[in-house]
């Protein structure tokens, strides 16, 4: 279970006080005789170590039950995508609520895709997702039909009531794939882009009709989102259905002013065509891509281009039941915010509100408008003004009529608005941020309701009538469980089977134990604490194997960006599979949410403005001072390792605080923010050229004459969001100042590792790198 806060530090100081007496009873001193029998008896029962080709496989242990829930139009079934194999080739499959049976809705035809079939626009697209699933990987119900849409490996799949099975609707050929379909509301059309321009198809079948051009062959895009909205906006698509499924929205991006960074394929056989990438990439400081809004009808015809007025980032579009448009724009720092109400058919603009965000505006996806009542025109909206986000009411011109949520806790996002009963759904949490639960609260203002009790991780799914919802929990104890519950209440109706993972029983997957504790300053940080397996030995001064007790050779496990949180009461925590492997070796790992991470609120959040790679690293410094201070970290001992932003303070822990830690594992790390993207960069550090000194002091390079312990640097040199001339930027830094360092690249792979043998390598290497220098 989950300790409690700082009350825990006596209780943690005399277990690692006795833990040591321990130790020390099952050694010897070098004045005693020696024993008759080896020191090995007074082991415990040893256990193998974890095998490293577990901690590199995918899926994860205990996550292999049903994903991508939705409950069927009728809601009297829940469709989910699972894969029979427990491999990551997913099936979508459909399950009676009333029977309990369940049966396959929908197999990938052919077997589905493989990383080897994909195109280099799906890949990509995959990138951006995070996406490791083949096989069938999404689907989508039409939101008032029972159409369902299933795209796969760059084709269009369809299921209709009418249909037997899945038919194929659009086939574009080879090369070009059809990306982003996207199903009308009434599911009578189907929307698409393909070659850089947007179509539609009827479902009922016949040609595909193209609504836009002049974007092919010009390096310009009709209906697909720029890199760094998908990348870092969290807006996936570049085109929306009207409510009416008449017409479309979507947005023409020009990068042809942005000049082309290039990807070389190192490790491919071939040169020349196919063994190179051309990427238009906004790095911070320079242009981004020219975006504008336009508004089309399904049947063709004149484009209709939105007034949007000055802005830097077309944030987030949504239609309105009234048949209006709304955007929601950013300037270029990421301070002001406006939604404005556009006119589809002549372009107009109206402004409904406009925030100011400091030190930054995090964008969301709360806007949600009502159709019924008294309330009609009106909406609901999600404000982080008190300094931390919650909901509120607004009227149809943008008034405030009143505030729904308030205190010192999140909200996390809406999950759905009842306009009948009056009621607005969401997740947050408010007792410990390391959990998340479903709450209610009334339209018209009142108590706030937790509609979910146990400990950890609420994620739910809401079925059409609004009475009943899917909660998928788990937490540190045990992987996700499903149930069918009311919605009035919480209460469960009933327990919904999941998928049994056989790899469980072999496997020895304690779980973190989640404390808090106050740095420096009293903030309160919250730390998962992976401790060694107690049959793990180590040798005495004679060599001989002793049981291994505290203190511990430590390693920090660290992400720390921000909009991110990785001490968190789920499975997933259990599940990884690198601390796991690292604490069945006799390594302590910690985690610690610094300043900065996510879910904490603004002024949390916000400590790391236009400084990165200082706050973060001296919570990180104070937590392996605290649990020193405990009895549980050897100081003389600590490593860190971590990727992609946890990457860049890996390497950038090893030049600021070199006393504290002997090594570091820097994965895919940014070195030099002037080489990372406009979007992200920028709300955190401004530009280059307004922010010099925080951008050379952010940089791994100004301090690498400072390196005293090792460093493993490793990366994909085909990563496209951290190029690996971070990487080579750092090593020419560190040869002209004469330290040393180890390298480790992958030719084949970009941000995210996806081959089993790539990882299992990497593991290998990073665990003898460990090994090497920390013992």
């Amino acid at each position: 279970m989950p300790s409690p806060r700082n009350s825990d530090a006596s209780f943690v100081r005399v277990l690692a006080l006795a833990c040591l007496a321990l130790a020390g009873a099952c050694g010897r001193s070098d004045d005693a005789p020696a024993p008759k029998q080896p020191v090995m008896t007074t082991l415990p029962t040893l256990k193998p170590p974890l095998p490293l080709e577990e901690a590199a496989a995918y899926p994860l242990p205990g996550v292999v039950g049903p994903q991508a829930i939705t409950f069927t139009p009728d809601g009297r079934a829940l469709v989910y995508l699972r894969s029979p194999e427990r491999t990551l080739v997913r099936q979508l499959y459909r399950r009676d609520l009333e029977t309990g049976e369940e049966s396959l809705l929908v197999a990938p035809p052919g077997g589905g895709a493989t990383e080897d079939n994909l195109s280099l626009e799906e890949k990509l697209r995959r990138e951006r997702l995070r996406q490791r699933e083949l096989g069938i990987t999404a689907y989508a119900w039409a939101e008032e039909g029972d159409t369902l849409l299933v795209p796969l490996t760059g084709k269009i799949y369809v299921k209709t009531p009418a249909d037997a099975e899945l038919r194929l609707l659009v086939d574009p050929g080879p090369g070009k794939p059809a990306l982003d379909a996207r199903l009308s509301p009434d599911g009578r059309r189907a929307a698409y882009v393909h070659d850089d321009e947007l179509y539609v198809v009827d479902v009922a079948g016949g040609a595909p009709k193209q609504l836009t051009s002049g974007a092919r062959g010009t390096g310009k895009t009709h209906g697909l989102a720029e890199y760094i909205a998908q990348e870092e906006m969290h807006r996936p698509h570049g085109f929306w259905w009207s409510d009416d499924g008449k017409q479309l929205a979507f947005v023409e991006v020009d990068e042809t002013h942005i000049p082309i960074y290039r990807i070389v394929h190192q490790g491919k056989d071939a040169v020349g065509e196919g063994a190179q990438e051309d990427h238009r990439y906004p790095f911070a400081g320079s242009p981004n891509a020219r975006v504008r809004l336009g508004v089309v009808p399904v049947v063709g015809g004149r484009v209709t281009w939105m007034d949007l007025g000055e802005f830097e980032y077309l944030a987030r579009v949504k239609w309105f039941p009234d048949g209006s448009l709304t955007a929601q724009l950013q300037d270029r720092a990421q301070k002001h915010h406006r939604l404005v109400r556009l006119d589809p058919r002549t372009g107009a603009r109206t402004l409904l509100l406009e925030e100011t965000g400091e030190p930054w505006y995090n964008l969301h996806d709360d806007l949600r408008p009502l159709e019924k009542g008294e309330l009609a025109g009106a909406f609901v909206w999600s404000s982080e003004r008190s300094g931390f986000r919650h909901l509120e009411l607004r009227a149809a011109d943008g008034a405030p009529i009143r505030e729904l949520t308030q205190g010192t806790w999140p909200i996390d996002h809406v999950v759905t608005v009842d306009e009948e009963r009056g009621r607005v759904y969401f997740t947050g949490w408010r007792d410990r941020p390391t959990e998340k639960h479903l709450f209610m609260v009334p339209l018209a203002g009142g108590d706030v309701v937790q509609l979910t009790r146990e400990p950890g991780v609420h994620d739910v799914v809401v079925d059409r009538a609004k009475r009943r919802f899917v909660d998928a929990h788990s937490s540190v104890q045990h992987p996700t469980r499903l149930s069918l519950r009311g919605l009035d209440d919480g209460e469960v109706l009933a327990e919904l089977p999941g998928d049994d993972d056989p790899r469980l029983a072999g496997l020895d997957l304690p779980p973190p134990e989640l404390v808090s504790f106050r740095n420096r300053h009293g903030d309160e940080l919250w730390a998962a604490i992976y401790r060694p397996d107690p049959s793990a030995s180590r040798p005495d001064a004679r060599g001989a194997p002793v049981p291994a007790g505290p203190p511990y050779p430590t390693l920090v496990q660290v992400y720390g960006g921000p909009h991110a949180q990785r001490v968190v009461d789920t499975w997933g925590s259990t599940v990884d599979m690198r601390a796991q492997a690292l604490r069945s070796r006799g390594y302590l790992v910690i985690k610690i949410d610094n300043r900065g991470s996510a879910r904490r609120g603004l002024a949390f959040e916000g400590a790391i403005y236009r400084d990165l790679g200082r706050v973060e690293l001296e919570d990180q410094v104070d937590g392996v001072r605290h649990f020193a201070a405990l009895g549980l970290v050897d100081p003389e001992r600590v490593g860190i390792y971590g990727w992609s932003y946890g990457g860049y303070l890996s390497a950038m822990a090893m030049v600021r605080h070199p006393d504290v830690f002997r090594l570091a594992v820097a994965g895919a790390p940014v070195t030099h923010w002037d080489g990372y993207d406009t979007h992200y960069t920028e709300r955190y550090m401004g530009t280059p050229a307004d922010n010099p000194d925080g951008y050379r002091e952010s940089s791994v390079m100004a301090h690498a004459g400072q390196l005293r312990g090792a460093l493993m640097l490793v990366h994909g040199l085909i990563d496209e969001n951290v190029h690996f001339r971070h990487t080579s930027r750092l090593i020419g830094a560190l040869i002209r100042a004469r330290k040393a360092y180890e390298l480790l690249l992958f030719p084949d792979e970009r941000h995210m590792p996806r081959g089993l043998e790539d990882r299992v390598h990497m593991e290998e290497q990073i665990l003898a790198f460990m090994q090497k220098h920390l013992g």
